[in-house]
């Protein structure tokens, strides 16, 4: 993949590049006649809020990162740091699912419930698990797949990965069985090229960042040393990506060392965008506040939730652009624990 991307854009590939958006983003600024800019960035999105403040320190005004990845934990796989919360987030699902084994049959208790994922991994391992005519998924792609249900709690989310999970413990037992609309979509994703162009860019600007040469063994012991005590996010999280063969980075890394206000915005579940990493944030930006929702799972809060303390809370800053005095924390609402 890093040969054909260099092949077919050589020439663009060294500015494809987070700092070269957040410059980007000055020019649009300065074109619109505006003294500072004003920002809200979820996930990746919060990353390229704080290289544009390193940037252009004094030209911001409401800010907000909500899924706040931290520049020490922003890397070239962007699930390693994550693989406990994923962990934590699967068998919280596995709990929910339990609590509705007469809908979906995946097992009336946690354990069981984790054993179906098992042995659907098991199954995978063996022979790649047939999907309908067009897809076959093996053990490498099968986390993927899993890793893409748990990035929210709420019970629609979680509904749909326990119907594709009910389809993949029939597809482990060998038996026919067709893709759901949602589960084609995804399959089309990861196995086809109908993915190809937002994960080439996300890749190209991934490893325009923060690309590393570690040498390929190191990533297969990363792998089989994660295995054990994150047997379904660890092998995901530490595999090797194109960023390995890469052009090394036109320019380091960006390491903050400004204080600008802003309002962080984390649950203290969140499987993507680790709890700590805007902790960190927070102890970086003394001039920023952080709000937590706390015991949600959830990557994603302001306006995609519906939590209404959250929604309350942004949107007092973005009329005011005052920030709270101090840190805020609303509770996740009981049916999203």
């Amino acid at each position: 993949m890093a040969g054909r991307c260099e092949r077919a854009h050589g020439d663009v590939l060294p500015y494809v590049t987070t700092r070269n958006t957040a410059r980007d983003m000055d020019v649009i600024r300065a074109a619109l006649g505006e003294d500072t800019l004003s920002y809200l960035g979820y996930s990746y999105g919060s990353y390229l809020g704080e290289v544009y403040t390193q940037l252009f320190p004094g030209r911001t005004d409401r800010m907000v990162l909500d899924g706040v990845n931290s520049p020490k934990l922003y890397n070239h796989t962007l699930l390693r740091g994550a693989e406990a919360a994923n962990e934590a987030a699967l068998r919280a699902w596995a709990s929910w699912a339990a609590a509705r084994h007469g809908t979906y049959g995946l097992g009336a208790t946690r354990a069981e419930v984790l054993a179906t994922v098992e042995h659907i991994r098991d199954a995978a391992a063996e022979e790649p698990l047939r999907i309908g005519k067009a897809y076959l998924l093996d053990e490498h792609v099968l986390p993927a797949v899993f890793i893409g249900g748990l990035g929210s709690d709420l019970d629609g989310r979680r509904a749909d990965l326990a119907a594709t999970v009910r389809l993949l413990a029939r597809a482990a037992d060998r038996e026919p069985v067709e893709p759901s609309e949602a589960l084609a979509g995804q399959l089309e994703f990861l196995l086809t090229g109908a993915g190809s162009a937002p994960a080439s860019q996300m890749t190209a600007i991934v490893c325009g960042d923060v690309a590393e040469r570690r040498g390929v063994g190191s990533y297969w012991r990363a792998v089989e040393e994660s295995r054990e005590r994150f047997p379904l996010a660890g092998p995901l999280a530490g595999n090797i990506t194109p960023c390995e063969f890469w052009a090394r980075p036109a320019e380091a890394p960006t390491v903050l060392d400004n204080d600008v206000p802003a309002l962080l915005v984390n649950a203290t579940g969140d499987p993507r965008t680790v709890y700590a990493g805007a902790q960190a944030m927070r102890e970086q930006w003394p001039s920023s506040r952080l709000l937590t929702v706390d015991g949600a799972r959830q990557h994603g809060l302001y306006g995609e939730y519906g939590n209404a303390c959250v929604n309350e809370r942004v949107n007092a800053y973005l009329r005011t652009g005052r920030l709270p005095a101090h840190d805020l924390t609303c509770e996740a609402q009981p049916w999203q624990r």
